[in-house]
């Protein structure tokens, strides 16, 4: 059965697709029919059907038998999204662009259509969603694809074998931070009882030039200030733009998805006067936790319930850059505004929580409600974190290697072809043998801390701490650890992570500071290569390529950064 998302609100372009990859189940997870009634409810949100919070979703998934299909456009246009008019790229012409809507177990089908003119190509990933058999699907320009051409749509086909909150945003350039982005919401299970689900609240920032523009100064003087940052699209600098606003009702308890798309900001999120409650980090239901506030880096999700349980007034939301890795001009004007009286027009008069500046991650709060052990390890790699200025331009490095990857010849296309000569800057790591227990351990002496999302899988986060990592010395968690998909390598510190080669695929890993992605710091896994192509359709990634190479032809663009 096929559901038309309209009835959710969001707007739907007409666009005709060029080619549709197929998905195929071949044995990764044991699909079960739906029965009975759900009886998920404010009273008890731990149930989905015969489904629960104790299902493993790593090899169980819900037959819906129920297809959502989304139409997506991307243009160029202006936007005054803080109240300073400037050249922007939107999905649907919103930011964030329509919100992408399913329950745990549908297929979902994305049509993406690349409006953005001459000197643009796009691709589209859908992060955190692990793909499950389906690689091709992921949306990384020179990975997995070729960008889409302009004047071309390419259609996304992926399974929602999780629940919980994400994001998809554009792998191609900088183009996510120009506002190519939007959430993704998989309906199901959580670990606490709330009444109403508000959706994802975004928190970026901004800038008044062009990521593009941005990135240039990064390049040649290392990381910028920032001008702005902005709650699910807007706020206010100087006298321009406006505040984001909800009202909430007296004995509620909120649902809210907190999403970090930011291309360099790590925050504190708060709500004055009011605490919440942890439920879920990136796509893991987590033991709820009661904190004052939430530590959110770049690409990290968290999905927290607040009850409004304070005296009618004004409360002021709070997204705080943390200066020791974050320089942003309005650190302190990153607000929104919740309002108990819907006809309020006052500011806040209150004061935010106390706490110490840093970069930290929720690790030490992180309790998986579905409890699994790491195993040891049969494969481990170490990646030393470095930086260096090459030719005036700055490059970061994993073991010693700055990756570039070419947008003409993804490496899902050499894969399939039996191409397996890879070039250093490439920076393969491959992986043939099916489920084994794999080990990174991934060090820096720079004083910066890093988002590291891995592409394909949720990982173990085993240790993570500022100072060396000795083998054999440091603890390593392995009685059911945080897993998530993006978590922080602290600056001067390291991070262990651990996972299943249990999908295969060309996978990317990634610090998600924008910047340093298109400066070079990632790795590519090629996970059991010998059944990637039975999974790949030629023909949809071929049909692509070609209409890539065309446009190359006709426009004269050139890479200039790491591909991805």
């Amino acid at each position: 059965m096929q559901r038309d998302p309209a009835s959710s609100g969001l707007a739907l372009l007409c666009a005709v697709p060029i080619s549709a990859k197929p998905l195929s189940f071949d044995k990764p997870l044991l699909e079960r029919a739906l029965s009975g009634v759900n009886s998920n409810s404010a009273d008890d949100r731990s149930t989905w059907f015969d489904f629960d919070l104790s299902t493993n979703y790593y090899d169980t998934v819900p037959d819906t038998g129920d297809t959502v299909v989304y139409y997506l456009e991307i243009t160029n246009t202006t936007a005054s999204l803080d109240g300073v008019e400037r050249e922007v790229q939107l999905v649907n012409g919103t930011f964030p662009g329509p919100t992408i809507i399913a329950n745990w177990g549908d297929t979902v089908i994305v049509h993406v259509t690349n409006n953005l003119g001459v000197v643009n190509g796009s691709s589209i990933h859908w992060h955190g969603i692990r793909q499950n058999y389906t690689n091709q699907n992921d949306g990384v320009a020179s990975i997995t694809q070729c960008p889409n051409a302009p004047g071309t749509t390419e259609t996304y086909t992926w399974r929602a074998t999780q629940y919980g909150s994400s994001w998809y945003h554009s792998h191609w350039a900088l183009q996510a931070w120009n506002g190519v982005l939007g959430g993704i919401i998989i309906n199901g299970p959580t670990s606490a009882n709330y009444d109403e689900d508000l959706g994802n609240l975004f928190l970026n920032d901004w800038t008044h030039q062009t990521a593009d523009q941005v990135y240039l100064l990064a390049e040649a003087n290392g990381v910028p200030t920032l001008d702005n940052g902005l709650i699910n699209g807007t706020n206010v600098y100087d006298d321009g733009g406006s505040r984001f606003e909800m009202t909430w009702v007296s004995g509620t308890k909120y649902l809210l998805r907190l999403v970090n798309g930011a291309v360099e900001t790590h925050y504190k999120f708060m709500v004055d006067n009011h605490t919440m409650t942890v439920v879920a980090a990136d796509f893991i239901p987590v033991e709820p936790y009661v904190t004052n506030f939430i530590n959110i880096g770049m690409g990290q999700r968290y999905d927290v319930i607040i009850e409004a349980n304070q005296s009618t007034a004004d409360y002021w939301l709070r997204a705080i850059p943390q200066v020791a890795c974050s320089d942003n001009d309005s650190a302190d004007n990153i607000r929104g505004i919740v309002r108990y009286d819907s006809t309020s027009t006052s500011d806040p008069t209150t004061t935010g929580y106390t706490y110490t500046d840093a970069c930290d991650d929720e690790t030490s709060n992180l309790v998986p409600v579905l409890a699994l052990d790491a195993e040891s390890d049969t494969t481990e790699d170490d990646f030393a974190v470095t930086v260096a200025k090459s030719n005036n331009v700055f490059k970061w490095y994993m073991a010693g290697t700055s990756f570039v990857s070419d947008w003409a010849n993804p490496t899902l296309q050499k894969v399939i072809e039996g191409n397996t000569t890879y070039s250093n800057s490439e920076h393969v790591i491959e992986l043939d043998t099916a489920d084994e227990w794999v080990y990174f351990i991934i060090t820096t002496t720079q004083a910066v801390p890093h988002p590291i999302h891995l592409h394909g899988h949720d990982f173990y986060v085993l240790a993570q701490g500022t100072g060396t990592y000795t083998e054999g010395t440091t603890t390593l968690t392995t009685t059911n650890p945080p897993r998530r998909d993006t978590a922080m390598l602290p600056a001067s510190g390291y991070l262990v992570i651990a996972f299943v080669t249990d999908n295969p695929g060309t996978w990317l890993m990634h610090c998600h500071i924008g910047w340093h992605a298109a400066e070079g710091f990632s790795i590519q896994l090629i996970e059991r290569i010998d059944e990637i192509s039975a999974l790949t359709s030629a023909d949809t990634l071929n049909s692509t390529c070609t209409a890539w190479d065309t446009f190359v032809t006709t426009s004269e663009i050139e890479q200039d950064d790491s591909g991805i």
